[in-house]
């Protein structure tokens, strides 16, 4: 677990609207709109779902006690919560300055930045893991390319990534939510074509996981886990 005393003081001024891609700046409006109250109604998102801890466990034990990760667009922390609580020493990474105070506040001894997946100021092969926990979901499908090579490129050889998504084949948008003026789409994936495209950036799968959906969590789709290695040398 990362002590945080001074993480407040870090976080970088965001770009300018100028040379921020549309879908970021939408994205960051939309979260830092609704921050409290996505908060407060999923608090206890993880409680309610036995399926998720057990990936996340499963995850946490694949990259080790002590190992290195970043909870790229990691929202108020939850997720992030859960793997240092597992043993991980875990940091968030979110575009949201809301979503961010939300997170500082409930984790205060996990250190969170404010940036973009798309712009990670981590080294070269510096991780042991990188978790993209619904994260990737407001990427556009031509950005995902990319948006992998980077996380190939963060992650030490025998390093893991884990995956999250709503299946499906058409965006869901969400406009006005809880009365908010934000509007915002929702991409959905089908993971034999999300786990083509790690392949494509050099990962090996270890493993893809689709539970149902719930209807009792008010879900409309099913939900894909998908974890994958960066190879060593030796695989080869």
């Amino acid at each position: 677990m990362t002590d945080t005393t001074d993480a407040t003081d870090a976080t970088p001024t965001p770009p300018p609207a100028s040379a921020t891609p549309g879908f970021v700046a939408a994205t960051r409006t939309f979260y830092d709109a609704i921050a409290e109250e996505y908060a407060e109604r999923y608090r206890d998102e993880l409680v309610a779902r036995p399926l998720e801890r057990a990936v996340l466990t499963a995850y946490a034990e694949l990259v080790g006690a002590g190992g290195r990760v970043a909870d790229l667009g990691c929202g108020p922390g939850r997720s992030t919560g859960f793997l240092a609580s597992r043993g991980l020493d875990v940091s968030g990474l979110d575009l949201s300055a809301s979503m961010l105070a939300i997170a500082r506040r409930e984790n205060p001894r996990i250190r969170f930045e404010q940036g973009s997946m798309l712009e990670l100021d981590f080294a070269d092969e510096s991780l042991a893991g990188v978790v993209s926990f619904y994260s990737s979901i407001h990427t556009p499908v031509d950005e995902l390319p990319a948006l992998f090579t980077a996380f190939h490129r963060v992650l030490a050889p025998g390093g893991h990534l884990l995956l999250a998504f709503q299946v499906g084949d058409e965006p869901r948008h969400y406009d006005q939510p809880w009365g908010y003026p934000v509007a915002l789409d929702f991409l959905r994936r089908r993971p034999e074509r999300m786990a083509e495209l790690l392949t494509a950036a050099g990962f090996a799968m270890l493993s893809r996981t689709v539970r149902e959906a719930d209807a009792d969590l008010g879900e409309s789709t099913p939900q894909a886990f998908l974890i994958a290695r960066r190879p060593t040398s030796s695989d080869a």
